[in-house]
């Protein structure tokens, strides 16, 4: 890369070499034009893997040392803690080191606050500002190639999955949205949900329309495949319900009575709905028999006390109430399930894991919940723990500040 502060990256050009290539090819595309062009000694995508805590550079060249392997393919997992990654990944900044006469540049790649890995390039000479700018855009674009490209090919799911998933994780999997995070202009939302060693029927789901946004947090009954195919049932009939245009309230009804219909006897799956209108800023939720919600506000974690009607499956023919559910600019809410608070796991102080929490972004928060989980049960989970975090800004529908995917003012705080 040269001294002068001429742009040298072409991102339309990079985008005809991805379309040129094969979508298995498309981030080799990326990188070989990228190198070319910066006169990149190297040039590496390291993808999240589903664990969240390590990164996964993956490569059909050279034989790499301890990689797991699938034909050509090679998945190579580095742990996150503590290292340059983690770091670019939290802060959402770039990280320049000096190496020798060169430098090493490590950018995130992240799409509306989602994190999906991070691009490193080994450079024959220290790049100036502009320069870092430049590669950061090339990173933001790489991350539209990966959600692209991963429509086409198993090769980047195979790649995140550092243990194998058995048929109910898979199954799970599919009910999860494309995107664990989503920064909008009036919100910060980020899922996660650690998986039992004995896969649950946990679930969670959100969506952005013009006028609001929806989110769902699910646990059906039961383990392994039975509790993974109610699931599917409770998520599809809710799925359906809202994209043909049913209130909280109608959907809620038309879930209940999909599962008291379809499901065997007997089985049920406890829930909350939320939908928040986002020109007034109101919201309201069904609270079908779940775990309560917390909130933090003002640096004071508590309880959101709701109403319950019973799980959906329970009584057919159910009509649901919609609660009015308060929020105000500055709130945090986790909403999470039984898991977060198994047997198991009983002396985890959630609430204090979340006040402790509060200078993190959602998607921090999430997989720090989740690792405190995990310590708190040796890592022998019983039941799936999953929660959603929602940051709520308040005001008009409005667009969010941004560079290259993510909001800077609303990073995690360093480690």
């Amino acid at each position: 890369m040269t001294g002068s502060e001429d742009r040298v990256i072409d991102v339309g050009q990079l985008l005809e070499r991805v379309e040129s290539a094969p979508p298995i090819e498309a981030v080799e595309a990326v990188a070989a034009a990228l190198g070319e062009m910066v006169e990149a000694r190297s040039v590496t995508l390291l993808i999240t893997d589903f664990t969240g805590r390590a990164v996964v550079r993956l490569t059909s060249a050279d034989l790499v040392d301890g990689a797991r392997g699938h034909g050509v393919e090679q998945a190579e997992t580095l742990p996150l803690a503590g290292t340059v990654y983690d770091r670019v990944l939290r802060s959402q900044e770039a990280d320049v080191r000096a190496d020798g006469d060169g430098a090493v540049v490590v950018v995130p790649v992240t799409d509306r606050g989602d994190a999906i890995g991070v691009l490193e390039l080994e450079l024959p000479r220290p790049p100036s500002p502009t320069q870092v700018d430049e590669v950061r855009t090339a990173a933001h674009a790489l991350a539209y190639v990966v959600i692209a490209a991963r429509r086409h090919t198993d090769v980047f799911e195979w790649g995140q999955r550092s243990s194998p998933f058995a048929l109910a994780a898979e199954i799970q999997r599919r009910l999860l949205p494309a995107s664990y995070t989503c920064e909008a202009g009036q919100f910060t939302l980020a899922g996660w949900l650690e998986p039992a060693s004995s896969v649950g029927g946990d679930t969670f789901d959100y969506n952005l329309d013009r006028d609001s946004l929806q989110l769902s947090i699910t646990d059906a009954v039961g383990h392994q495949v039975a509790a993974a195919l109610l699931a599917t049932l409770l998520v599809g009939s809710l799925r359906n319900g809202r994209r043909g245009g049913m209130d909280l309230a109608a959907q809620a009804a038309f879930a209940n009575d999909s599962l008291a219909e379809n499901a065997p006897s007997g089985q049920f799956v406890t829930g909350q709905l939320l939908r928040v209108d986002l020109h007034t800023g109101t919201a309201g939720i069904v609270n079908a028999g779940h775990v309560l919600p917390l909130r933090l506000r003002n640096g004071v974690v508590e309880q959101v006390q709701l109403r319950v009607d019973p799980p959906f499956g329970v009584v057919p023919g159910r009509a649901f109430q919609v609660q009015s559910f308060p929020l105000e600019p500055g709130d945090r809410i986790v909403f999470l399930t039984d898991g977060m608070e198994e047997r198991n796991a009983v002396n985890l102080d959630v609430a204090t894991a979340l006040a402790d929490s509060a200078d993190l972004h959602p998607r921090e928060v999430v997989h720090a919940l989740g690792a405190a989980v995990l310590a708190e049960t040796s890592g022998d989970l019983r039941d799936d723990a999953t929660m959603i975090c929602l940051d709520w800004y308040g005001g008009p529908p409005r667009g969010r500040r941004t560079e290259q995917g993510a909001d800077p003012d609303r990073a995690s705080a360093p480690a």
